[in-house]
């Protein structure tokens, strides 16, 4: 993995702290454009051709997540969560928000741990954090795992998806936010609520996206 100088240090300063439109009860250190911090992240790690900086956004499936978890307390209260490929921590912070006994934020990318850090902090709530890829391995044993906007590319899709199921088998509740991206699987997920998600045209195809929240059925 990439070794970053000061991680916190860059988050701090292109970052500002600012409510999440759809869950305005957590507010995250989160970037204003897209292609500044896009291409400052490439100089940092000195890599080109690098995904988006997802630390740096409220995406709209993780938007809709947080906002069903805060409204639906009893889904992760008393429990151990995990927010797989968590990002800015934001799914994370609302399941600690609504009462889990603790939650797991994890992400291969090399800044989202000092934005994890960064966010708990902001909003009063513990956040663990482990930078292992999960799909290198059997789902951990937890009761509820949270997974927000995971399928945009291929061929990861298919292994997130393997990997959720397994863990939905294994008594795991799987709970999956997504605006209907590009390789997001409807078989097999059973519909929670649905949700107009204020977001950017930078980051989405229109400024409002229309954003689900599911549950994965441990029948395949």
């Amino acid at each position: 993995m990439t070794r970053i100088a000061d991680p916190a240090a860059f988050i701090a300063a292109n970052t500002r702290l600012q409510p999440v439109p759809h869950a305005p009860e957590i507010s995250l250190w989160l970037a204003d454009e897209v292609t500044p911090i896009w291409r400052l992240t490439e100089e940092e790690l000195g890599e080109q051709g690098l995904p988006p900086p997802f630390w740096a956004f409220a995406w709209a499936g993780g938007q809709g997540l947080a906002r069903w978890l805060l409204d639906n307390p009893a889904e992760v209260s008393g429990k151990r969560v995990l927010d797989f490929a968590a990002g800015s921590g934001l799914v994370g912070i609302a399941a600690m928000k609504a009462g889990a006994a603790s939650a797991l934020c994890a992400d291969i990318d090399p800044f989202c741990g000092a934005a994890v850090a960064r966010n708990a902090a902001a909003n009063g709530v513990t956040l663990d954090f482990t930078a292992a890829d999960l799909l290198d391995a059997a789902p951990p044993e937890i009761q509820v795992i949270c997974a927000g906007d995971v399928f945009y590319e291929q061929p990861m899709s298919g292994r997130v998806l393997d990997w959720l199921r397994l863990a939905a088998a294994r008594g795991t509740r799987v709970l999956v936010g997504d605006p209907l991206r590009t390789y997001f699987p409807k078989d097999g997920f059973d519909l929670l609520a649905e949700y107009a998600v204020p977001t950017t045209r930078e980051l989405e195809d229109s400024a409002v996206k229309r954003t689900r929240v599911w549950t994965l059925s441990a029948k395949r």
